[in-house]
């Protein structure tokens, strides 16, 4: 008993691709010597196979049996080492799946996809960022890559995890960074003093324009002196941390009731959304574009960042316009149809 213990103790010690070779070769050696044992019983090579396979697995039809004492003897070895040996190979292969997850777990996999977003530094906001990509259908997949060594939202199915500095090439690059659609770095909150807060923003923005400066950067800043920093290393936004949230408290108590217009504005789960729609061969001017998208039940409100284009409905509009309306996702969907078909 000793002997057996101490032998499977050292065969689980095995690298899978020996254990693979060594299951083919005792499965094909041991069908040779059933067939030459008992020619007669299996008639074929193959069926004697069939029949180790078979016995291996404890199925046993009973189509096929050894009748003579030795090929029973033989039968008896196949039960002692062949089920033993197939337990070994299903033992490796679950702690293969169990190592996989938890790698996945600890942020070690390398992400296999493209056009993903990359979530940086993991807090509060972080998650609701998380859950707002997630609401976009089909929602794009998501990298969070953080310093702590456990998934934040490892029962979420398109979210990946990645541990380690995000300032690091090495880490970015297990993210998929060149691949990304976009990235979006939050504030450390673990950091106290604000000045190191955007230091550290400004080190993971930096790194990320130097190895993939076409993907879309998005950063939050903590001090607004810091603007011109972020500006340098060309970031392509920037929001103030609490910026937001402050001038939003401003206008829900001198202009009540304005805050749910920007809430809807700011989340796709409720009401309305801005998207940004194609340009129609068919407008020559903003006023053209804005009759057009009305009819069809969306309301234009800017091109780029240029929230005046109402009062200048007359203006022609421009090669490099990109246009965003107000309107729902069933809407915005026909837009969009209308458009490919044209």
């Amino acid at each position: 008993m000793h002997f057996f213990l101490r032998f499977w103790v050292k065969a689980m010690r095995i690298r899978r691709t020996a254990i693979v070779a060594l299951v083919l070769l005792f499965v094909a050696g041991s069908a040779t010597v059933a067939y030459a044992l008992e020619p007669s019983t299996f008639q074929t090579w193959f069926n004697a196979l069939y029949w180790v396979l078979t016995t291996m697995a404890t199925v046993g039809y009973g189509d096929f049996f050894a009748k003579t004492a030795i090929g029973k003897l033989f039968s008896i070895f196949l039960y002692i080492f062949g089920i033993g040996l197939l337990s070994l190979v299903i033992g490796k292969i679950i702690e293969s799946v169990g190592n996989v997850q938890r790698q996945r777990e600890a942020g070690k996999l390398r992400y296999p996809g493209k056009n993903h977003v990359i979530v940086i530094n993991w807090s509060k906001k972080a998650q609701y960022a998380v859950e707002e990509i997630l609401s976009y259908a089909p929602a794009p997949g998501i990298v969070i890559i953080d310093e702590s060594d456990k998934h934040p939202m490892i029962d979420r199915e398109h979210v990946h995890f990645v541990s380690g500095d995000p300032s690091w090439d090495e880490v970015l690059e297990r993210a998929g960074i060149r691949e990304a659609r976009a990235a979006i770095i939050f504030a450390d909150a673990r950091i106290d003093e604000p000045a190191l807060v955007d230091g550290k923003t400004l080190l993971i923005a930096s790194s990320i324009e130097r190895i993939a400066p076409q993907i879309h950067t998005t950063a939050e800043i903590t001090q607004e002196q810091h603007v011109q920093n972020f500006r340098h290393v060309k970031v392509n936004e920037f929001v103030l941390s609490h910026d937001a949230i402050s001038r939003l408290a401003v206008r829900s108590a001198l202009q009540q009731g304005n805050s749910e217009i920007f809430s809807q504005l700011l989340s796709r789960k409720h009401g309305d959304d801005v998207y940004e729609v194609p340009v129609s061969a068919e407008w020559r001017t903003y006023r053209d574009a804005f009759e057009d998208l009305l009819r069809q039940g969306a309301t234009l409100i800017s091109d780029r960042g240029d929230l005046g284009i109402n009062r200048k409905l007359d203006a022609p509009i421009p090669k490099d316009a990109r246009l965003y309306v107000v309107t729902d996702e069933a809407t915005y969907r026909a837009l969009a149809a209308t458009s490919l078909r044209a």
